[in-house]
């Protein structure tokens, strides 16, 4: 005889109440307040220490590459978590540690490093650039070993309810935007130092200090949200299956190793989910190009200004970067309104599937006419010559800047799907289907190889692929619109809907497979 017991807790037949869902995903925005500030201040401090341009590539990749080891890994262990505390609690918790040690190293490399024998007038502050690289990926591999479980736990609180865990990371959406807002805004501050006064210091300039109170912030945000959902929301243990032996003894299920697994997974998967990995695959290939360099192809191709140029040529490029700032805020809070009403347009268009299709050509769109605003600004460039002589770079005109900004305010709507939409359905996907031996963790694990390979490529070939066509932002836009349209074909074409039951033996039993 055998008994079969249920993988998760027994909170993943039954779905917890909203509150606490809305509790959870709002740990999201203390994680995305961290990602904001690694995007708008983490590259000028890297100026700051003197990391060579080639070295900070590399340090750049730490991202795709602890998202393509570290969430799996996550995932698997957090399915299969016996803690006395839960599967998933113990991983935010250490996740949440880590982040903490990662941001001291951060803030604080400049003055460790002089601490450690760095001189100050030393164009290249070597043993803080060690610090901060080895404080810049553990923060990677916190925010990894968060985000993962996160998810899960969301999963599990939404039971066997498919409309719960869709809202559940449309919510998850909404509060990513808020951290992203509150970071972009913390970043915006040029005199938050003077919140912490201590922060400056001889090795650490005004930059570096609003970096640290910046990071304070954050700390102090995330473990509010850390707490109140650790502590509000209950998560049973979990054991793992048994089964009966002829004798009536009780021997624990063998487990398969984690590379095992993760091939018993992959080997596991069923079509729906096999489609859902190829449209997040092209959908990120359409994403990370711009992602990357938005704020880039602001300063360079609509300002006209140069990173490396004269003086004149990177006063214009600053200020076109700010500008992009101000885009990347507009394409937040957009984001934000968005994920709040998904599960009601969605309903509108026949399916979440048909709005990520739509939403992807919208994407397209936008990347194709990156093409347009670049051109108008190159033909529209002027300039003023000055009493003494010196020719100064006007900004853009006001109808180019609009159109420029406009993409990225709309941009926020198919992001907000695109945060959102995938992850609810692979957590639906695992639920409806006996897939192997994968569990939430592990399967949005394996989703996330669909994220994080496209953006390995992304960063190694963007720049060589953009220079074979002259340099410039475009080339890759471009092949970002072309992925963008083909992920839109796949999900309106191929991609099934989601089942609508209640129940996972309901969704099987209506024929889903």
């Amino acid at each position: 005889m055998e008994v079969e017991a249920a993988r998760g807790t027994a909170a993943d037949n039954a779905s917890s109440p909203l509150r606490k869902i809305i509790c959870v995903a709002s740990i999201a925005a203390g994680v995305q307040f961290g990602w904001a500030l690694q995007l708008s201040l983490l590259t000028p401090y890297v100026q700051l220490l003197g990391i060579p341009h080639k070295w900070s590539s590399l340090i750049w990749l730490c991202g795709p590459v602890s998202g393509m080891i570290v969430q799996p890994i996550v995932g698997y262990y957090s399915d299969n978590c016996t803690s006395r505390f839960g599967r998933r609690k113990p991983f935010i918790f250490a996740g949440t540690i880590l982040v903490a040690i990662a941001v001291f190293m951060i803030g604080y490399a400049a003055d460790l490093g002089h601490v450690l024998g760095d001189s100050l007038d030393a164009d290249m502050k070597s043993r803080a650039i060690l610090l901060f690289a080895l404080g810049f990926w553990i923060l990677d591999v916190a925010n990894n070993t968060m985000q993962g479980p996160c998810r899960a736990l969301l999963a599990d609180l939404s039971g066997d309810d498919h409309k719960k865990t869709r809202s559940a990371n449309y919510f998850f959406s909404f509060f990513m935007a808020v951290g992203n807002v509150l970071g972009y805004a913390a970043g915006s501050i040029t005199h938050l130092y003077h919140v912490f006064p201590f922060t400056k210091t001889a090795a650490c300039d005004v930059y570096c200090a609003n970096l640290k109170s910046c990071f304070f912030l954050s700390i102090a945000l995330l473990l509010i949200v850390i707490i109140i959902a650790l502590c509000y929301v209950s998560e049973k243990p979990w054991s793992p299956e048994f089964d009966l032996t002829d004798s009536g003894d009780k021997k624990a299920a063998n487990k398969p190793a984690f590379f095992s697994d993760i091939a018993v997974a992959m080997k596991g998967l069923e079509r729906p989910m096999w489609i859902l990995i190829l449209v997040t695959c092209l959908n990120w290939i359409a994403w990370f190009p711009f992602l990357l360099f938005d704020t880039d192809w602001m300063g360079k191709e609509v300002y006209g200004g140069n990173s490396s140029g004269t003086e004149e040529e990177l006063r214009v490029y600053d200020n076109g970067v700010r500008a992009g700032a101000l885009g990347l805020m507009l394409n937040s809070i957009v984001l934000g309104i968005v994920s709040l009403g998904i599960e009601t347009v969605s309903r509108m268009l026949g399916g979440v599937q048909k709005l990520w299709g739509i939403v992807n050509f919208i994407l397209a769109i936008c990347l194709a006419l990156t093409v347009l605003i670049t051109k108008l600004a190159e033909s529209n460039r002027r300039s003023t010559v000055s009493a003494n002589g010196d020719i100064h770079m006007l900004p853009p005109l006001a109808g180019i800047k609009a159109g420029a900004l406009a993409i990225f305010t709309v941009l926020g709507i198919p992001l907000a799907v695109t945060y959102s939409v995938p992850f609810a359905l692979a957590s639906i996907f695992c639920k409806i289907s006996d897939s192997g031996s994968a569990g939430q963790g592990l399967s949005l694990g394996v989703l996330n190889l669909a994220i994080v390979i496209p953006q390995m490529v992304v960063s190694l070939l963007g720049g060589p692929f953009d220079s074979l066509f002259g340099g410039g932002n475009l080339p890759a836009f471009v092949v970002g619109a072309v992925a963008a349209a083909a992920s839109g074909i796949v999900a309106l074409t191929l991609l099934p809907p989601p089942p609508s039951g209640a129940t996972a033996s309901q969704s099987l039993s209506g024929g889903f497979h």
